[in-house]
């Protein structure tokens, strides 16, 4: 999370105002995302299990 707060600030302090709303938006989509996909799939980004077949 702190790394994501890093770039966000980054994000933040060199983009036009556009720009930045598009690039917040396109943020907090794609975590929205990813936390509906570890949800239905039980799990985290990157966690293996040998039970899972794909």
């Amino acid at each position: 999370m702190t790394e994501d707060m890093m770039n966000l600030r980054s994000l933040v302090e060199k983009s036009a105002d556009a720009d930045l709303l598009r690039e917040m938006i396109g943020f907090a989509a794609e975590k929205l995302m990813a936390l509906e996909v570890s949800t239905k799939t039980g799990a985290g980004y990157g966690e293996k299990n040998s039970f899972r077949l794909a």
